[in-house]
Formats: C-alpha cells, sequence, structure tokens
C-alpha cells in the first residue's frame, strides 16, 4: 500500500510501467501462450477424481443381457423407417407401449430463415416419441432421459439398444428417478421442440404441440449414438451450446465404467497415451485439449446433449465408433455401462454441483481447472491494462507550449465527435452484418444466381468488406481534420471496451474469449496513425475475427487429421458462417451476435485509429 499511497513511488512506478510498456507486453504476450500450451503436459494437470458422495462407488452388477434382441429391434426399426420414410411414430408407439411405459408423441415444425444446405431442409416437421417409466420407490418428482435421435443417418442401433434398456430397466424395482426413453426426430430441432415444451418455454419461435406427459425435474440426461453393430471404442462429447459443459462428474462417472467394464473410451476421438513424458505424449495432448478449445469457441451444440445444459440439466453425448482397432465391444456391454451410469445416477439426492463446470481435459483422466486456465488469458489481458495506462498518462501530459507561453489547442482538446463519430459508425455496420443478410436474401436471389444460403453468406461477406472503407473516413464529415490527442482518446476507449469484452466473453466461454484475445490483443497494441500503413494494415485484416475463423476452419480440420485443400477449405468456411447464423436462429447461439454486434466494430475502431487523419 506504501508504494501507491506514497507519490513519488506512485510516479516511479508510473514511469517505469509507461518506459518499459512495449517490452512489458511483448513477455505477458509471450508468457500467456507459453502457460497455455503448458496445461496439456501431464504434471501440471490434476487427475479426474469423483466428487459426489452418492456416485463415488462403482460397485454395482450390471447384468443387462439383451444385446442381441437390442441389434434385432434395431434392425426392426430401420426396416419400418425405410418403409414409411422417415420417423416409424406408430410402430415406436406401439413397441413401447408392449415395454410398459407410458407412450406420448410430440408434432413440431419450424421454418428456417434460409436453407440449410448441409442437411437439406427447409420446412422442417417431425414428430418426436418419448416414454416414461414411473419410479416405483418415490413420489416422481425427479427424472433422468436417455435419448438417440432418429436422423436420416444411420442410428438405428441406439434406438434398438434404447428400447431394449427399457424393457429391461422396466422390471428392476431399485429406481427412484422416473426414467424417459425419448427417440427424437431431426436431430437438434427435434430436442429443442421437446425440451420447449417440457419446460413451457418457447425461445426460438418454434410450433410445437403441448406435451401431455412429463416427468419429475430432470436431474441428467444422456445420448446415445450408434452407427455400427460392431463398436471399437465410445467417444464422450461434452461440448454443449455457448461453450457450456456439463459437470465434470459426469465424464468422471462415464470414464470409471469404462475402466470397470474392460471399455476402450475416448475424448475428441482420442485414446488416452501414457508416454506423457515424450514429445508425441505432449503432442497428442496438445491435440487433443485443442480440439476441445475450438469445438467449445465455436458456440454450436456437438449433440443433442448441447442443448439440455441451457436448462441446468448435466448432458453429455455417448458416441459409438467403428475403427480398425482389433479390440471390438458388443451392443450387451455397452447397456451394461448405460445400465451402470443409470444406476449410479438414480441414487442421486441432489443435482450434480460439487465439481467443476469450467473446465479443460487433454484426456480423460486428467482435467484442467478454471484456476489453472485463467491466468494464461489474464497475461493477455493484462496488455491492454498497460496499453491504457500508457494512454492514459500521455493524455494527461500537460500540452506544450507556444513562444506566447499558449497552450496548443489542437494537441490537447480533441473534439467529442471526432471520437463518437466513429463509435457510432462502426457499431450501426454491425448492426448492418447482424440483420440484413437474411432480410435481403430475397432481393440478393433476384438479382444474382445464387441460392437462398449463397445470398446470405455473400451479403454477410459484403458488408462486412464494405465496412473498411467506411470508419476512417468518418472524420472527414466533420470541421477540420482528427487531431493528434484526438486518436489517443479513441484509443484509449477501444482499448478499455475490448478489454471489457474479452473479460466477458472468456468468463462465459473461456475458448472463444482466448482465440479472440490471440489475435485482437497484439492489433490493439501496436496500431498507431504513425505505424506504416500498408503493412499495418494486411496485419489487421490477417488478425481480423473473419481471417481468424478462416484460419481456424483450417486449424481444426489439420488437428482432426483430415488436411483439406484451399478450394474445399473455402467452401468449410462459407458453410461454418451459415452454420453459425442458423445456430443463432434456431437454438439461441451467441457466437454470431457477439462477433457481429461487439467484436467486428471493436476491430473497426482499431482500423479507423490506423488511417486518422
Amino acid at each position: 500500500m506504501g508504494l501507491l499511497s506514497d507519490p513519488n513511488r506512485r510516479r516511479a512506478l508510473i514511469s517505469m510501467l509507461t518506459r518499459l510498456n512495449a517490452p512489458i507486453c511483448v513477455v505477458c504476450y509471450l508468457a500467456g501462450v507459453a502457460w497455455f500450451m503448458g496445461l496439456a503436459f501431464e504434471p501440471f494437470t490434476l487427475r479426474t477424481y469423483m466428487s459426489e458422495n452418492a456416485m463415488g462407488s462403482t460397485m454395482v452388477e450390471e447384468r443387462f443381457p439383451a444385446g442381441e434382441r437390442a441389434l434385432a429391434t434395431g434392425r426392426e426399426f430401420a426396416a419400418h423407417k425405410n418403409k414409411v420414410g422417415g420417423m416409424p411414430v406408430d410402430w415406436l408407439v406401439k413397441t413401447m407401449q408392449d415395454r410398459g411405459l407410458e407412450v406420448f408423441t410430440q408434432s413440431f415444425s419450424r421454418t428456417l430463415p434460409f436453407p440449410d444446405e448441409n442437411k437439406e431442409r427447409y420446412i422442417v416437421k417431425g414428430t418426436n416419441v418419448y416414454g416414461i417409466l414411473r419410479a416405483p420407490r418415490a413420489p416422481r418428482t425427479e427424472a433422468l432421459v436417455l435419448s438417440a435421435p432418429c436422423s436420416p443417418g444411420d442410428n438405428n442401433q441406439a434406438v434398438g439398444l434404447l428400447l431394449g434398456l427399457a424393457q429391461y430397466f422396466r422390471n428392476q424395482i431399485y429406481w427412484a428417478k422416473d426414467i424417459i426413453f425419448l427417440v427424437n426426430e431431426h436431430d437438434l430441432i427435434g430436442m429443442q421442440a421437446w425440451l420447449e415444451g417440457y419446460h413451457h418455454t418457447n425461445t426460438t419461435g418454434m410450433s410445437w404441440s403441448p406435451l401431455q406427459g412429463r416427468g419429475g425435474s430432470i436431474q441428467a440426461a444422456l445420448t446415445l449414438e450408434l452407427s455400427s453393430d460392431v463398436i471399437t471404442s465410445l467417444d464422450l462429447v461434452l461440448e454443449g451450446l455457448n461453450g457450456q459443459l456439463p459437470n465434470l462428474d459426469l465424464a468422471n462417472l462415464f470414464y470409471a465404467f469404462c475402466q470397470k467394464i474392460g471399455v476402450l473410451c475416448t475424448i475428441q476421438g482420442k485414446l488416452q497415451r501414457n508416454d506423457w513424458d515424450s514429445v508425441s505424449g505432449y503432442s497428442h495432448a496438445v491435440q487433443t485439449m485443442m480440439l476441445m478449445v475450438m469445438k467449445q469457441a465455436s458456440g454450436r451444440p456437438w449433440g443433442d446433449h448441447g442443448l439440455f445444459l441451457r436448462y441446468h440439466i448435466e448432458a453429455a453425448t455417448v458416441k459409438g465408433i467403428n475403427s480398425f482397432r482389433q479390440y471390438k465391444t458388443d451392443v450387451t456391454t455397452i447397456g451394461r455401462l448405460l445400465e451402470g451410469m443409470y444406476r449410479k445416477l438414480n441414487n442421486l439426492l441432489e443435482r450434480l454441483h460439487q465439481s467443476y463446470f469450467f473446465y479443460l481435459m487433454p484426456s480423460l483422466s486428467h482435467f484442467v481447472s478454471i484456476g489453472y486456465y485463467m491466468p494464461a488469458f489474464g497475461l493477455l489481458a493484462v496488455i491492454l491494462l498497460l496499453r491504457a495506462l500508457d494512454l492514459w498518462v500521455q493524455l494527461a501530459t500537460p500540452p506544450s507550449r507556444t513562444e506566447d507561453g499558449i497552450a496548443d489547442i489542437d494537441q490537447s482538446s480533441p473534439g467529442v465527435l471526432s471520437v463518437l463519430t466513429p463509435l457510432v459508425i462502426s457499431h450501426l455496420t454491425g448492426v448492418a452484418l447482424y440483420t440484413l443478410p437474411i432480410h435481403f436474401q430475397e432481393t440478393a436471389v433476384e438479382h444474382f444466381p445464387v441460392s437462398e444460403t449463397e445470398a446470405v453468406v455473400l451479403t454477410a461477406i459484403a458488408i462486412y468488406t464494405a465496412g473498411l472503407a467506411l470508419p476512417h473516413n468518418t472524420h472527414r464529415l466533420l470541421s477540420g481534420e482528427g487531431t493528434e490527442q484526438g486518436w489517443r482518446v479513441l484509443k484509449l476507449v477501444a482499448v478499455l471496451y475490448l478489454a471489457v469484452l474479452l473479460g466477458c466473453t472468456a468468463l462465459i466461454n473461456f475458448s472463444l474469449g482466448f482465440i479472440l484475445a490471440l489475435t485482437m490483443v497484439p492489433l490493439a497494441a501496436f496500431v498507431t496513425p504513425h505505424v506504416p500503413k500498408v503493412l499495418s494494415a494486411f496485419i489487421l485484416v490477417i488478425l481480423s475475427p473473419a481471417c481468424t475463423l478462416l484460419f481456424s476452419v483450417f486449424f481444426f480440420q489439420e488437428l482432426q487429421e483430415m488436411p483439406v485443400s484451399f478450394q474445399d477449405g473455402w467452401l468449410l468456411y462459407l458453410s461454418v458462417i451459415s452454420q453459425g447464423i442458423l445456430d443463432h436462429s434456431l437454438y439461441g447461439s451467441l457466437v454470431y451476435p457477439l462477433i457481429a454486434l461487439l467484436v467486428y466494430p471493436c476491430w473497426l475502431l482499431f482500423w479507423n485509429i490506423l488511417f486518422w487523419k
């Protein structure tokens, strides 16, 4: 405290921070990147452990015997699905009723804002079928969900196993929670309709029929995806809407039963390695962690479970993988694993809350908690505060005096409009980027030979590019040219704006905040009107949100070991943009409005500073 209360010491500290501002910023940036890369090194991570006492032991005896019968049911389901050309609703209702469940259906429809070319749909109509196994030994105030999507792809084995588990669970007497067996049509859209109906909410404008039956408050949910009769490993998918993650104990429970039963388990499709002290082992852990970071930063749900998380329901997707590994797992074993997990979830006395909700996982046996990874972001964010301090000191310095002893007014008094106008126009450009692509799609289709989806994406790119020409000319609309102090005030506002924006983003979605900080912080630190214009403009464009997304697409493909050519990558990039807009309209993903309304206008402020006159 004496350092800050003593004026001389405080003045010396500020002088040192301003004099060494650039070297300190470089060191902080390198330290932040190094800290983040070190998170995947096993000695720096924590081993996973069960925090919830009610799930602390896997000492239950799994007896599910009907794997072959489940596969036969799945084949029968596939035959009826092919026969009716979609969800075999009548067959599912009859089959669930034969297994002693209370069966209900829900119809829904949704018109997309523009066609989804990836799944070839525009007007979506479907039906969800669900059966409820009532708890025989409790007041039926809580419930668990097991779901399997009925998609155009091959997920028939998952539906067969779900029906097999329903029949087996019906004959057990120890259930203290209702168990809901859900088969949803049209994957995420059907799941969104069912969740909105179950919780009496409608946040997306979807049309759906009210649910005629419901269980208790949902405590946890699992989504099952199996695409083959033979499974070599089970992959756990955790990333949900807007980067939300389930409680870590749910992942710990899955890993514990995989270890007990002897099932190969993966996360991000990567098997765990024990040679953490080798270069290849560390590289494998970094690759796994970076895949989780990239998926979380996208903000989209990577499985039907992702929509449960917004309702504070802990959920995950268990995906069966059929690869070239020699190890094989039959459906009976998978059924026993799910039986064990649901028996432990059945013991819960309260919602999962004792373990972490914010974490990264370089493997299923190790995790990085929020207390370990936030310093990496903090080291990047402190650069913005140091630059703001430097600008504040420069602005507080008394203006130079003329020979007559009069202060130079041009250097000391920047006009309010010279700072306010770029702020307003940059954000109006962001509003146009957010609203116009969907509203102008019909006009674009009439005048250009493009589809509706292409019109939306190309309109967004056109508005984004046009924004580069607007802000740096705004002060020419005012009387006179911008002052030297004017760009400093604008940069001080922009730097503090960016610091608050990245800080709030990192608290909600660390991965997205960290990726944006990696690219936005360097340009915020170095940009001034006095740097070389052409080179600096090129660097700013390379570090812009659009180019960051483009690089992320190629980097994600490399992490998945599926590299693409530039042409294929560009088409994938356009598809990612359209999916981001669709995810916002359909499910409420916040990434697109965040980029369009906040990040892009903030970047335009630095573009404005570069071309300040």
